[in-house]
């Protein structure tokens, strides 16, 4: 998009009306204390050829690892014609328009996107977006507590199995409004949610069970169980679901018998390349009694006066429109550039494609834990099934094998130690799509020769649960 500057006549037309002569008047109540000059560190200003030389030898310095990382952001195949078609003129912009139904464009494609995540997840209605995952799950929690009007406790259940980061931010979001966000263990044998956990708050006034599918660990959580325990005792279920997953696993909306309530997630694995710490978006959906307490934009489909379908916002429960104080939320920007990217390569790829996708992930992430594991010295730590990542403990320290990995330009996968530092040396894999044959192969015989040259051959694996 282009970038039109001030000129100096506007600048000065501006300033002449609203009577001051220079730009720096309107910082005078700064005192000069606080003033600087200049920053430091900051150097001076390149021209284009310097900038693009810079920003090639940046991009060489990071190299071209293999991937083997997931634990909530994943290298899948993104294909060519999703962002040309989404860094179009016509999408180009994270806003809908203030005067919405003028683009009509814009609207359909919301329309579209909340369609296919409806039907993804199997809830009646999704919004059109939110900031990333975990923010969408601190919305959610707030959805849960203004929904469940027999609850009166403020409290939540959250499992541990959760991402951590998740965690951190919906607590960070909703604990000085009087929520409680209570964790429940996981198994040590199994890496998931025991419905026995769940006993000791029957009977107990609780507003809400997240259940993550899969959870951060890839294992598959009893859903059902879980799902139908929450409504028996008051509850509503926050599903938090992995949209690729979801093409094969049963969505959030079919959990137990009558499914979960709301389902939110992160997005990125629909057409979000990986980036440098970003982009993400959140989805949420929810079921049809819940919509009034949706945040977010909703795009709805009418027909005009003439008989024309048209697209319009609809339950514009906002703050800066309607209900000001009032609001659901004070979520005002979505991530429509990346809802542009989701939609259209959901188009793309199909129900078929996607699901063609989670079983080739599925497939790989199998064959990745057969390789790793076949020298004796790295074992699985969980006995359950799995989906997509796993957790692998190992029987010498993990900080010395990940930093030979690195060196051969390999991202091993997640280092769990800092966030479960129960289960000791155990190291999140992950192998989507785009990892081959060859690509295992070759990051499983780096690992074992690290591992010979620094253990004895043939060591076991020792036991590390606390």
């Amino acid at each position: 998009m282009p970038f039109i500057p001030h000129t100096e006549t506007d600048l000065r037309e501006m300033l002449d009306a609203i009577g001051v002569s220079d730009i720096e008047d309107l910082f005078d109540e700064i005192p000069d204390s606080l003033r600087i000059d200049k920053l430091s560190g900051v150097p001076d200003g390149l021209n284009e050829q310097e900038v693009t030389r810079l920003m090639i030898e940046r991009a060489e310095q990071d190299g071209r690892p293999l991937c083997f990382m997931g634990a909530g952001a994943y290298d899948h195949h993104v294909p060519a014609a999703v962002w040309e078609i989404t860094t179009r003129g016509e999408f180009y912009s994270a806003y809908t328009p203030y005067q919405a139904e003028a683009s009509q464009g814009t609207l359909q494609l919301i329309y579209e996107y909340q369609t296919m995540m409806a039907g993804l997840t199997g809830l009646d209605v999704s919004n059109a977006s939110m900031y990333d995952g975990a923010s969408g799950l601190a919305e959610a929690v707030l959805m849960a507590i203004r929904g469940n009007r027999k609850s009166k406790s403020g409290r939540v259940l959250v499992p541990t199995t959760v991402h951590p980061y998740y965690r951190k931010t919906a607590r960070s979001i909703v604990h000085n409004q009087g929520i409680e966000l209570i964790e429940l263990p996981y198994s040590p044998e199994g890496g998931h949610t025991l419905a026995e956990t769940l006993r000791q708050y029957e009977g107990e006034d609780i507003a809400a069970l997240v259940i993550q599918q899969p959870n951060f660990f890839g294992i598959l959580e009893e859903v059902d169980q879980l799902t139908d325990w929450a409504h028996n005792n008051g509850a509503l279920v926050i599903g938090i679901a992995n949209p690729v997953a979801m093409a094969l696993l049963k969505p959030p909306g079919e959990w137990g018998e009558q499914g979960a309530d709301i389902a939110c997630g992160e997005g990125q694995p629909l057409g979000v390349p990986m980036m440098a710490g970003g982009p993400y978006f959140g989805y949420m959906c929810c079921k049809q009694a819940l919509v009034r307490q949706m945040p977010g934009r909703i795009v709805g489909r009418t027909i005009d006066r003439d008989g024309r379908v048209g697209f319009t916002l609809t339950l514009q429960a906002r703050e800066q429109h309607i209900r000001r104080s009032k609001a659901t939320s004070n979520i005002c920007t979505n991530q429509g550039l990346l809802v542009t990217a989701a939609t259209i390569h959901m188009s793309l790829l199909g129900a078929e494609g996607l699901r063609r996708v989670a079983s080739a992930c599925h497939a790989n992430t199998q064959k990745l834990v057969a390789a790793l594991t076949a020298n004796g010295c790295v074992e699985p730590v969980f006995n359950r099934p799995y989906f997509h990542e796993t957790p692998l403990r190992f029987s010498l320290p993990l900080e010395g094998v990940m930093r030979s990995l690195h060196a051969h330009n390999i991202l091993p996968g997640y280092n769990l130690s800092a966030d479960y530092p129960e289960l000791g040396d155990t190291l999140l894999v992950c192998a989507t799509e785009t990892r081959t044959d060859a690509d295992i192969a070759l990051y499983a015989d780096h690992l074992h020769r690290v591992i010979d040259a620094q253990t004895a051959a043939g060591c076991p694996v020792e036991p590390k649960m606390a």
